[in-house]
């Protein structure tokens, strides 16, 4: 992990001080994702976070993966009552049952979009292809959900989805770049804002 400067640059003020927290924020969050697969597992790592903070997650992450097989929904969509109780007896992953069974229905779900039309597609509609660019200037401006978090998160239980209410999906489109919630005075709300489909 790199060393963060002495004299950090201006930040969203929910970042606080660990380095795992900051460089997420300096390097990941808020970047436009184009992937997938990739977004399947942010959506899924969100949906882990409902009821805690996200920095459990991330501490957790690399546990996640190795756990779920590297986030393979093609993997993840067939397994069953085995893989379950594996998952719940792994003290390296939140392990709740309904998120679990979830992660795999959720799987299921995802193929089915992605032979259709493409995740990314589907997600990256919803915005035009172009992250929505609100220029909050305080954290207070930031709206737990919005309309079109809600619609999303209609959408998405209506194919199959779970653990995706309209909070969740909100902080999910944050986090992948779909919305640029880097308050205008963060060092990185220009950087996003000029952030292109790859």
């Amino acid at each position: 992990m790199n060393t963060l400067p002495l004299n950090d640059p201006p930040r969203c003020a929910w970042v606080g001080t660990e380095p795992i927290y900051l460089e997420y924020h300096d390097t990941e969050w808020g970047v436009p994702e184009w992937d997938s697969r990739a977004l399947w597992e942010k959506l899924v790592l969100d949906g882990f976070q409902a009821g805690l903070s996200w920095i459990t997650i991330l501490k957790k992450r690399d546990n996640f993966r190795e756990a779920f097989a590297g986030f393979d929904p093609e993997v993840i969509a067939t397994w069953g009552e085995p893989e379950v109780q594996r998952l719940l007896g792994d003290a390296g992953i939140i392990r709740h049952r309904g998120k679990i069974e979830a992660t795999i229905g959720n799987a299921q779900a995802w193929l089915k979009i992605e032979e259709k039309q493409g995740f990314d597609k589907l997600l990256w509609g919803y915005v035009e292809g172009e992250a929505l660019q609100p220029g909050y200037r305080s954290h207070s401006e930031v709206p737990p959900s919005t309309p079109l978090s809600e619609r999303v998160s209609k959408d998405l239980k209506k194919a199959g989805f779970r653990f995706v209410g309209p909070t969740i999906v909100y902080a999910f489109m944050e986090a992948c770049g779909l919305v640029n919630d880097h308050l205008v005075g963060c060092h990185c709300h220009a950087r996003c804002a000029a952030l292109k489909a790859g």
